[in-house]
């Protein structure tokens, strides 16, 4: 059992991180705590979209319509209701595993069917089956397509070609696609993100979901950018979401895509620092693990088989034995197993603390 004061648990696992805010979101906040009436705020005028919009062109090369432009307090929430907006309560719902456990809360909590397609593990890099994808999105049950893009917990960042392919299928069989995009802003320095619906101007079928929580490490703001160009999806939306906002929510995004560009271009390059770091550990002190340095997120999937038989509890393994809090595999939908994720997003001190600790736990248990 645990054995260490809680102020020795070294946190590695929500995807969250331990990095002050940019000063441009805490700017923003104070400005508007200047004005001392804190309302219903439903009329948030262009700024977020004018900001947001000029972002993701400078970002991604991709622009969109303002009308198209709605907002939820998080990607999770936009997901619950998604799913009960576009499926039926005998529909079923298709992703790629190893899987974001939201995507199963968000079907299986709807009275949904999740349905995992499993991606070809080729020596730590993920590429997608298919040809099983296809026969699964043939299924008539099957309605709607969860895409993790770039993808939670493997990090990929999908080609052009892989999201043409992925969204043509669906196309063909009738699928809606909700993309989930909000790691698109931290990737490895010099790699490029572009949106699948920058691939599908014309289409109706792709509804995209971004937010200022995992870029600007404001996730207790509790607000995403969701784009739906379907009109009638979004006059659903509209009908049935909260219209208000939090006004020091919306200041920190629109102060955030207005002046923290450069310190997301720090974060990045300190990130890459931190996956060499721990890419160096592991082909160091154990040799028998596979991490692959991911082409997004600041979240590592490092592959543990060697060193554990059968079915072990890695997430409960590693808080007992180590006083490390990371997510095993098995808090991720099929295809995790002897996999831990683990957060880097934090100062180097920790991480190699955090990586001396889950060595010396393995070692011991050899």
């Amino acid at each position: 059992m645990l054995d260490r004061p809680k102020e020795d648990i070294i946190q590695m696992w929500v995807a969250d991180m331990q990095f002050a805010a940019p000063q441009a979101a805490l700017d923003a906040m104070l400005h508007r705590l200047k004005h001392p009436i804190f309302g219903y705020t439903m009329n948030y005028d262009d700024q977020l979209y004018d900001v947001f919009d000029a972002w993701c062109q400078r970002r991604h090369s991709w622009s969109f319509p303002r009308e198209q432009l709605v907002l939820s307090l998080g990607v999770i929430p936009a997901l619950f209701g998604l799913v009960s907006y576009l499926c039926g309560p005998h529909d079923k719902v298709l992703t790629l595993s190893p899987s974001y456990g939201y995507f199963k809360h968000a079907t299986v909590k709807s009275g949904r069917t999740l349905v995992t397609s499993p991606l070809i593990n080729n020596d730590g890099h993920y590429e997608v089956d298919f040809k099983d994808f296809e026969e699964k999105a043939a299924d008539i049950s099957v309605k709607v397509f969860f895409l993790c893009h770039p993808h939670n917990p493997t990090g990929r960042l999908w080609s052009e070609a892989e999201l043409r392919r992925l969204a043509e299928i669906c196309f063909k069989h009738g699928l809606k696609i909700i993309s989930d995009e909000i790691h698109c802003d931290l990737l490895r320095s010099g790699l490029k993100h572009t949106p699948l619906a920058k691939l599908f101007p014309e289409s109706r079928e792709i509804v995209t979901c971004m937010a200022v929580s995992k870029t600007f490490n404001l996730a207790g703001m509790m607000i995403a950018t969701i784009v739906i160009p379907d009109e009638a999806l979004r006059a659903v939306w509209n009908e049935l979401h909260y219209p208000f906002i939090n006004p020091i929510s919306l200041a920190a995004a629109i102060g955030s895509y207005r002046g923290g560009e450069a310190w997301l271009d720090e974060l990045r390059v300190y990130l890459d620092g931190n996956f060499a770091l721990a890419d160096e550990f592991v082909r160091g002190h154990l040799p028998n693990a596979r991490l692959r340095i991911p082409e997004a997120t600041y979240l590592a999937w490092i592959d543990l088989r060697a060193y554990f038989s059968g079915s072990v509890n890695l997430t409960r393994f590693f808080l007992e034995r180590a006083g490390v809090v990371i997510e095993g595999g098995e808090m991720f939908v099929d295809s995790g197993e002897g996999h831990i994720r683990l957060n880097l997003a934090c100062p180097r001190s920790v991480l190699q603390e955090g990586l001396d600790r889950i060595r010396n736990a393995i070692l011991a248990n050899q």
